[in-house]
């Protein structure tokens, strides 16, 4: 659980706001941000003027803007995902200069292409990089993005969502482990997508789409299916759970929706991996410890 990794939340705090405000006033971190400046003072104005503990839905205005945190839960930086029309346009910055060389950047970009793909819907997400920024450069070619147009001090890169699409099944993401879904699960999860409202159904859709989909006769019986009972550990805690559609949950009776922070996370993973998921306020640890019950194991293609 040592590889790159990074979460994006919505809610910005003022607490957030002032570290904001500590990263655009280093030179090193806004070299190459045309409109540092431009930023700062709107941040030094909101803080100013409004008091408020929450100060999302002033960073929401034009866009959206995500603090960036890693599997600890510090913020080391931040994503704006501006729409329009059907592209959509990212700026990346890792505020925290302490964390820089840990290939954070192309962890916080594959969040953010996970975000403008399944919860904003673009055709494409576009991404302008000063022509001295070796290191922004670098990490959007990792994730895959292509040049699309350059002048001497601008490089304009493109990833289409046709293409985001192939490479999330192709080339999975290096903190990431294989998932498996039966054509069955996968079949009824797609319907849900299509139905469900949620801040977190484009996690589930996500899930779906960089899946190994297997036979149900065939899934391994160790792996997390619908309807399976498993032993998890979650951070410090043992914990009971069985994966059901939201109809059947019962937090208290440990039936977790697969629409939930968890349920999505376990869904397809198998006994023994480990992984970190960002929940709706943090980061959690979880193990799958042992696989209690599977449907298909046990003969159950009903469920």
């Amino acid at each position: 659980m040592n590889k790159p990794f990074i979460s994006l939340s919505p809610e910005i705090t003022r607490a957030d706001a002032l570290m904001l405000m500590d990263w655009l006033e280093d030179e090193c971190v806004t070299r190459y941000l045309s409109d540092s400046r431009h930023v700062s003072r709107f941040i030094e104005q909101v803080v100013g003027r409004v008091q408020l503990p929450i100060l999302t839905h002033l960073f929401n205005q034009g866009g959206r803007f995500f603090m960036a945190y890693d599997r600890d839960d510090v913020p080391v930086g931040f994503v704006r995902l501006v729409k329009t029309g059907r592209d959509c346009e990212m700026v990346l910055v890792i505020g925290n200069r302490d964390k820089w060389g840990r290939k954070l950047g192309a962890s916080a970009i594959r969040e953010g292409m996970k975000l403008a793909f399944f919860d904003m819907r673009a055709d494409q997400l576009i991404a302008k990089i000063h022509a001295d920024n070796v290191r922004s450069l670098n990490a959007f070619l990792r994730s895959g993005f292509v040049l699309d147009s350059e002048t001497p001090s601008m490089k304009s890169f493109v990833m289409s969502s046709e293409r985001y699409l192939r490479l999330l099944r192709e080339s999975p993401a290096p903190h990431t482990c294989d998932i498996y879904i039966t054509e069955v699960d996968q079949a009824r999860l797609r319907n849900l997508v299509e139905l469900e409202q949620g801040a977190q159904i484009h996690e589930l859709a996500h899930e779906l789409e960089r899946a190994i989909v297997v036979d149900p006769r065939q899934v391994a019986e160790d792996v997390v299916t619908m309807n399976s009972k498993a032993l998890l550990q979650v951070d410090d805690e043992e914990v009971e759970v069985a994966l059901v559609y939201p109809e059947d949950a019962d937090e208290r009776a440990g039936k977790l929706s697969v629409c939930s922070g968890i349920g999505t996370a376990i869904l397809g993973y198998k006994e023994g991996d480990a992984f970190n998921w960002r929940t709706s306020n943090r980061t959690r640890h979880i193990r799958i410890g042992k696989v209690l019950y599977q449907p298909e194991a046990a003969g159950h293609f009903h469920l």
